[in-house]
């Protein structure tokens, strides 16, 4: 197993990056894909056409999101990866740092693609809105 560490911020406060990523809508508009996403406990989501999917192990209102996660490439022998999202206040803006924990073979694609299916396209969907 390797672990990506990445911390990114924005210029909005971090309630709002939490609610971009556990709502369905905001998070497909974000990712320019479709996504379904619970908010609660134990339910499960779907993102980029069920080539990413898992459930939610916590959920801390506006500040933390642990999830299972796993790509649907994955092998059924691999397990799932531990995906941990911390949402905090920064001048300006807020911060997230993320902790993705995954199968040694996963980590460059994984690493990039965060960068380039997430952090990108939501720094262009928060100029889009407008924020």
């Amino acid at each position: 197993m390797k672990t990506i560490q990445q911390t990114v911020t924005f210029g909005v406060p971090p309630e709002k990056l939490f609610d971009i990523y556990l709502d369905a809508k905001k998070h497909a508009a974000a990712v320019n894909s479709q996504a379904s996403i619970s908010r609660k406990v134990g339910g499960r989501f779907r993102i980029f056409g069920g080539a990413l999917q898992g459930k939610n192990l916590a959920v801390v209102p506006k500040r933390m999101i642990v999830q299972t996660w796993r790509g649907s490439n994955w092998k059924k022998s691999e397990g799932d990866s531990i995906l941990i999202l911390t949402f905090t206040k920064t001048r300006g803006g807020g911060r997230i740092n993320l902790v993705h924990v995954l199968p040694d073979r996963h980590y460059a694609g994984c690493n990039r693609g965060w960068k380039k299916y997430y952090w990108k396209p939501w720094r262009a969907y928060l100029r889009r809105a407008g924020r």
